[in-house]
């Protein structure tokens, strides 16, 4: 028996007033994806979907999903501002860094792949280089490779909290009010206090924004703090 539809044949991207799937297509939808729904909560199915294509055209362009997510990670990664070389060590970790948390914020999840997996992408690498240079050259020694994984770990790990936390919404609504009703408690002064900020940061419409940005920049002076070269 003869079918129905032999004989025709499917209409070409460009006719159908598509572009052609390039690897620079595919990443750009990825790079979407991750930031709407977080690197690790996409499937290639889904990103097929989003480019109108077969899965089986990401696997000719670009590889599987893991490749994929590490040309997301390069393109992210690329996004990130180098210093000047001309900033000491401290100054050059803070901008670095500050600017990281910027640009990975726009990206959920990818935070917490170069904490947990460590960054090996181009773009990364570079980083790394020099900021594993600097240190050196600031006179932390042999401990250069330490503090540079400390300070970037720490980031990267403050990021992906705040990542978990903007996905759990109703979790953190719970909490909150945990934490609130304990404001006024004069027998349990330590709880009250932090309690009084948590409900002070609910009354305002951008409270958590404005107290994240508040905690970040302890948390990176902190962690500046807790290194010191071994010669100066």
């Amino acid at each position: 028996m003869v079918q129905a539809n032999s004989g025709r044949k499917r209409r070409s991207r460009p006719a159908a007033g598509l572009p052609a799937i390039t690897s620079a297509l595919i990443v750009d939808a990825a790079c979407t994806l991750t930031a709407e729904t977080g690197v690790e909560d996409w499937t290639l199915r889904q990103l097929a979907a989003v480019l109108n294509a077969y899965p089986a055209v990401i696997y000719h362009h670009v590889g599987d999903r893991e490749a994929v997510v590490a040309e997301v990670l390069e393109r992210v990664v690329a996004q990130v501002h180098v210093p000047s070389d001309d900033l000491a060590w401290r100054a050059w970790f803070a901008e670095l860094l500050t600017d990281m948390r910027r640009v990975l914020r726009r990206y959920p999840g990818v935070a917490r792949r170069l904490a947990v997996h460590g960054p090996t992408v181009p773009s990364a690498l570079a980083i790394i280089d020099q900021g594993v240079s600097k240190l050196r050259a600031g006179g932390f020694g042999d401990h250069s490779v330490l503090v540079y994984n400390h300070l970037l770990t720490q980031v990267c790990l403050f990021i992906a909290h705040q990542d978990d936390r903007d996905a759990a919404a109703e979790v953190r609504l719970r909490s909150s009010e945990v934490f609130s009703s304990y404001r006024d408690r004069a027998d349990l002064p330590g709880l009250a206090e932090m309690g009084r900020l948590v409900h002070e940061i609910g009354q305002q419409p951008d409270g958590a924004s404005r107290y994240f940005d508040e905690f970040f920049t302890f948390t990176l002076e902190r962690a500046l703090d807790g290194v010191a070269p071994l010669s100066t």
